[in-house]
């Protein structure tokens, strides 16, 4: 449409509402995403701590981002409910609807899809968040597919009149989060054994980031079995090297969450290498920081994947 962002489009699995320009818009390869299911219970804006009725779907895979404005006579619900029987058209189950939700009306729905976003756009940042909290309704779907399920969140909010602060136009706006699940590809360069050595000799450590886990878990995926192999091959050339080996985390959480969760990874390794390799469990120490020790900003995906990392420190 000639009103869109420049290099914005529509997902090819989703319409737009017909009159509506795209002014917001961003994709991501690879992202962790909270879906939201049900309202709140508790939300705490300065300590960014919020419980749901029902917990959020924990995601990771391809995120295409829109906001759609639909200017002049439309309204938040006349959007919500034309992608709702577009979504059921193509088959989408529906997960959630604050409309349907009787204590949605006591929270604004919204700050949850707020929280942490990033996006190119023609209107203010906060054109969604500076809107009325009586007008915002959340609709979160799910379709299953062989190549990979596929999730849609909406949100949507109103203005009553054209707003030069916030250069919105009298009317609604749909925020349309499209999430497609599947694995990451891995495209982390390989450190070798003896680049390790090398790296330990001039900086006193190593990060490493070709040990993968499971989202939020400690169990260490097969994919990691070459980094593991460089770790053991690093260990058996210097028989007097001992190691301490350092979880560390993003942001995303709480952080005796990310502790707790960063030492269990460390843990995690010190076992497969002692189990697996044959290295003695006395050269080496399990520690966690959880996000203590950033390398880049936790405030993009791709500055949280840096801080997602083992590092390895000599004793």
């Amino acid at each position: 449409m000639a009103a869109d962002l420049p290099g914005a489009k529509d997902h090819p699995l989703l319409k737009r509402f017909g009159g509506s320009d795209i002014v917001g818009y961003d994709t991501k390869r690879f992202v962790e995403y909270d879906l939201q299911t049900s309202t709140f219970t508790t939300y705490d804006l300065e300590a960014k701590k919020r419980e749901y009725a029902s917990p959020p779907l924990k995601l990771e895979g391809a995120l295409t981002r829109i906001w759609y404005e639909a200017a002049g006579d439309a309204s938040g619900v006349e959007l919500l409910r034309n992608y709702e029987n577009e979504l059921s058209a193509q088959g989408f189950e529906i997960l959630y609807d604050s409309t349907k939700d009787s204590a949605a009306t006591k929270w604004n729905n919204f700050l949850a899809f707020f929280s942490g976003m990033t996006i190119k756009t023609t209107r203010s940042y906060y054109v969604f968040y500076a809107a009325d909290a009586k007008s915002i309704k959340v609709m979160s779907a799910k379709k299953q597919r062989p190549e990979g399920d596929i999730y849609v969140s909406l949100t949507t909010v109103e203005w009553g009149k054209d707003d030069a602060t916030y250069k919105s136009k009298r009317g609604a706006y749909i925020a349309v989060d499209i999430i497609e699940v599947k694995p990451m590809t891995q495209n982390m360069v390989m450190v070798k054994a003896d680049e390790m050595a090398k790296s330990i000799a001039s900086s006193g450590r190593v990060a490493l980031y070709g040990i993968l886990f499971d989202f939020n878990k400690a169990d260490i995926k097969p994919e990691s079995k070459p980094a593991l192999e460089e770790i053991a091959k690093l260990l058996k050339a210097d028989t007097n090297l001992t190691l301490h080996v350092v979880g560390h985390t993003d942001n995303v959480g709480s952080y005796d969450a990310n502790l707790t969760l960063s030492k269990r990874r460390a843990e995690a390794v010190v076992a497969a290498l002692t189990s697996e390799h044959g290295i003695s469990a006395g050269r080496l120490t399990a520690n966690g920081v959880a996000n203590l020790a950033p390398v880049a900003v936790n405030s993009t995906d791709e500055g949280r994947a840096k801080n997602r990392r083992v590092e390895l420190v000599p004793r």
